[in-house]
């Protein structure tokens, strides 16, 4: 029987197919746990790409209200009505999970950074918005991170290195270019527009350097919500104050554009770009949000026909690769 034994097995698998080797456990599971990874990265480039896409679609219809008859207090209040009640629901969701207690001198900052860098940056860059094109808002307001690096140099003894200083040249360079091919093309209050979407860059930019430690104790998903609650606070106090209800007798597509404004343009691309963060990381979600200027200029054409030049194309470049820089160079080194 011993001898017999294995001439019967092969026999009995002679011709059949050979059974694949067994893959480790643990293989397996690295294997899903990549697939996860991969997947879970795909979905944070879509996210943060889609809220960057719908940030930038808020000039567009800043810009359409306009045409209807709206002006900047009205539009961002109706635009902050709509958006107030979602970032109620946001900061009462982050705060069920929040570990730590706010106390006054919480809320004091809160109530500053809210004022600065959503009330005054919004109302500043809707103002804007009514004397300059929406490609050249948007482009204004990319110069933020080099505005942070500047602050954090002035008020921190940050001092940019070789390259972030280079970044910094070719940036402005870019929106000097897209700035000129705005003023040989005419209009009214362009310098003034400029100047006011530039305060709002710089005020955002004074938010970013002053929430940095607060974001640590407060938590991102809560500080934004508590800062947006404050300025829509503000923005629709301010309409109470300045405009007479008459005021919103207006043509329904306002209304409309307000609806879309506050959730598609606002809520959305927040938790989208938060998504995305929590995803990529927060240095590939701002390389993806540089979309947003591409994306303003698409659509500026399509929707508003807005003049497009070879100046406005190069200063959109430049900018981008200025901005890119600002991202990707080292850390700035502390002075004496």
């Amino acid at each position: 029987m011993s001898g017999r034994g294995p001439a019967l097995a092969a026999a009995a698998g002679e011709g059949a197919e050979e059974p694949a080797p067994a893959r480790p456990a643990a293989a397996t599971a690295g294997g899903d746990d990549a697939r996860k990874a991969r997947a879970r990265q795909r979905w944070g480039l879509l996210y943060a790409a889609l809220g960057a896409v719908l940030f930038s679609g808020k000039a567009i219809i800043v810009k359409l209200g306009y045409r209807h008859g709206a002006d900047a207090v009205t539009l961002l209040a109706l635009r902050m009505l709509v958006a107030f009640p979602f970032f109620l629901l946001m900061g009462a969701w982050a705060t069920r999970s929040a570990r730590t207690t706010l106390h006054r001198g919480h809320y004091l900052r809160i109530l500053v950074l809210g004022s600065l860098g959503y009330y005054l940056a919004s109302f500043l860059d809707f103002a804007g918005l009514a004397y300059i094109t929406a490609t050249l808002e948007r482009l204004i307001l990319y110069l933020t991170p080099t505005l942070v690096l500047l602050i954090g140099w002035l008020a921190f003894g940050r001092r940019p290195g070789r390259l972030q200083w280079i970044a910094l040249a070719v940036s402005y360079a870019g929106v000097a270019l897209a700035f000129g091919h705005d003023l040989v093309a005419g209009g009214e209050g362009i310098v003034l527009g400029g100047v006011l979407v530039f305060g709002s860059a710089l005020t955002y930019a004074l938010y970013l350097a002053g929430s940095g430690e607060l974001v640590g104790k407060v938590g991102a998903v809560r500080l934004t919500a508590l800062c947006s609650s404050v300025a829509c606070l503000l923005c629709i106090g301010q309409f109470l104050l300045l405009r007479p209800l008459s005021a919103l007798a207006l043509p329904a597509e306002v209304y409309w554009l307000s609806l879309a404004n506050g959730t598609l343009c606002t809520v959305a691309p927040v938790l989208l770009v938060m998504l995305g963060i929590s995803r990529v990381g927060s240095g590939h979600a701002s390389q993806i949000g540089m979309l947003g200027p591409v994306s303003t200029i698409v659509l500026s054409l399509l929707l508003l026909d807005e003049p497009m030049g070879a100046w406005q194309v190069a200063g959109t470049v430049l900018v981008l690769g200025g901005v890119l820089l600002v991202s990707r160079a080292p850390v700035a080194r502390r002075t004496a």
